[in-house]
Parts: C-alpha cells; sequence; structure tokens
C-alpha cells in the first residue's frame, strides 16, 4: 500500500530522470510537460541537441554518484540498454 507515491513518479523520457512536480519541463506555450525534465525540455524544445550515445556519456557520472553502477563502463552499459526504452530514443535506437 504504502507505494503509491512511487507508482505516480514520471519518468524523464529523455534522460531517465525521475521527476518531481517541479522537475517537469516546459511546452512552448509555457505549461508543464510530464514527458521530459526542465533539464532535458524548455519551451517546447530539447534543452540538448545530441544523440542518444552523447546522453548516455553524460549520464554515466550521476549512475556512478548514486551508486547504481562502480565503473564508467558498467554504467554506460546499463544506460545503452535502458535509454532505447525512452521515448525520445524509440525511434532513433530502431535507425529511423
Amino acid at each position: 500500500m504504502g507505494n503509491e507515491k512511487n507508482e505516480n513518479l514520471k519518468i524523464c523520457q529523455s534522460c531517465g530522470m525521475p521527476m518531481q512536480e517541479e522537475q517537469y519541463g516546459t511546452n512552448g506555450d509555457g505549461s508543464r510537460n510530464e514527458v521530459y525534465c526542465c533539464y532535458c525540455f524548455k519551451e517546447g524544445e530539447f534543452a540538448q541537441k545530441c544523440t542518444m550515445e552523447e546522453m548516455v556519456d553524460f549520464c554515466v557520472p550521476f549512475e556512478m554518484e548514486g551508486g547504481r553502477a562502480k565503473t564508467k563502463e558498467e554504467a554506460k552499459a546499463m544506460l545503452m540498454a535502458y535509454f532505447p526504452t525512452l521515448e525520445r530514443w524509440k525511434t532513433e535506437a530502431q535507425g529511423s
């Protein structure tokens, strides 16, 4: 029963970060975007124009800091497996 809050936790579909309400990105009209975080998506556009692999490289230190990976290689392998499941990278991962 105590997991209700976690089930409602949204994950940024660009970087995989769990988002609290104040971390949601913004649409072009200033409204809240619940798909992407404020670091990835601002005013209706992605903050970083990058490939999935570049985003993985950017996120590696956070995985290590958070204790989810011990080495850069381990973190990168985990993220390269996880990112293709996120909305932003699904089409790129399929090669379209």
